[in-house]
C-alpha cells in the first residue's frame, strides 16, 4: 500500500514526538540520579546510613528506587517522588541538589543534625513539594519569605530548630496548607493570618509570638515593656544597694520580701 504525502508527514511527526518523549524521560531519570548523588555528596553521614544503601554502581533499571528513604513514581523508573531521610544522624546544610529531583512532592529531613539557614530561593529547589518536614534539626536564621511561593504545600513542619525573626505574613496565602508547626524556635512578632482557615497550628515555645490564637500583640507588647521595666529596676536597685555597702544576703532578702509582698497584694 502506498502512503500519501499526508501519511508520511504524520508518521514523521509521530516519530519525532516519540523521540522527544524518550529524551525527556531519559533526561528526567538522569536528573533524579544526579539529585541523589548530590545529596549523598553534600550531607555528612557519620552513621553510614546512606553509604551502605545508596550504591550508584548498580545500573539496573530503577535501582535508586531501592535506596533507603526513596520512593519513586514507579519501581522500575528512577523518578523520585518522596525523599524520607528522617532520624539518620545526617549533618550539613539544606541539600540544594534536591533541585534535580524534578518530580519531588515530599521531603522529610527531620530529626537530624542539619544546620545553617534555609535557601532564600527555596521555591526554585522544591517547587512541587506538598509536604516539607525539617523539624528537630538546628536550622537557624529567618524563615525565607520565598517559601510562601511553594503553593502546593499541605504540610510545613519547622518546629524544634533555631529560627529567629518574624514568621512571613505571606505564608497565610498558602491555600492548601493544613498543618503548620514552628514550635520551640526563637520567633517573635505577629503570626500569619491563614485565609483558608488552617487550624492545625503549633506556635508553642516562642514567647515572642503574638496575634491570632495567641492573643493581642498590643497586650504582649505591654507585658514585655512591664517585664523590661522590672528587670531595669532590679538591676538599678542592686547597683544602688551595693554602692551603699549592703551585702548580697541583704539584697536577696530585699527582693524575696518584695516578691512576697506583691503576691499578698495580688
Amino acid at each position: 500500500m502506498l502512503l500519501t504525502g499526508r501519511d508520511l508527514c504524520n508518521v514523521f511527526l509521530a516519530g519525532v514526538f516519540l523521540l522527544l518523549l524518550s529524551c525527556r524521560v531519559i533526561s528526567g531519570v538522569e536528573s533524579d540520579i544526579n539529585c541523589l548523588r548530590s545529596i549523598k555528596a553534600t550531607l555528612e553521614d557519620p552513621l553510614g546510613m546512606l553509604t551502605s544503601s545508596w550504591d550508584f554502581n548498580n545500573k539496573t533499571e530503577g535501582f535508586v528506587c531501592n535506596f533507603l528513604g526513596i520512593e519513586c513514581w514507579h519501581p522500575h523508573e528512577s523518578k523520585v517522588i518522596n525523599i524520607k531521610l528522617g532520624d539518620l544522624g545526617l549533618k550539613g546544610q539544606f541539600p540544594r541538589g534536591v533541585v534535580n529531583c524534578t518530580s519531588l512532592t515530599g521531603l522529610d529531613l527531620s530529626s537530624n543534625g542539619l544546620s545553617g539557614s534555609l535557601p532564600s530561593d527555596i521555591i526554585k529547589l522544591i517547587p512541587f513539594v506538598t509536604s516539607l518536614d525539617l523539624s528537630s534539626n538546628s536550622f537557624s536564621g529567618p524563615i525565607p519569605r520565598n517559601i510562601s511561593n511553594c503553593t502546593f504545600l499541605n504540610v510545613l513542619k519547622l518546629d524544634n530548630n533555631k529560627f529567629t525573626g518574624q514568621i512571613p505574613a505571606e505564608l497565610g496565602q498558602l491555600s492548601r496548607l493544613k498543618t503548620f508547626s514552628v514550635a520551640n524556635n526563637q520567633l517573635s512578632g505577629p503570626v500569619p493570618y491563614f485565609h483558608n482557615g488552617t487550624n492545625n497550628l503549633d506556635y508553642a515555645g516562642n514567647p515572642g509570638l503574638c496575634g491570632g490564637p495567641l492573643g493581642s500583640c498590643q497586650a504582649a507588647a505591654k507585658n514585655k515593656l512591664s517585664n523590661d521595666l522590672v528587670r531595669v529596676f532590679k538591676s538599678y536597685t542592686v547597683v544602688m544597694l551595693g554602692a551603699l555597702g549592703f551585702g548580697i544576703g541583704f539584697v536577696s532578702s530585699f527582693f524575696l520580701f518584695s516578691s512576697f509582698d506583691r503576691t499578698l497584694r495580688s
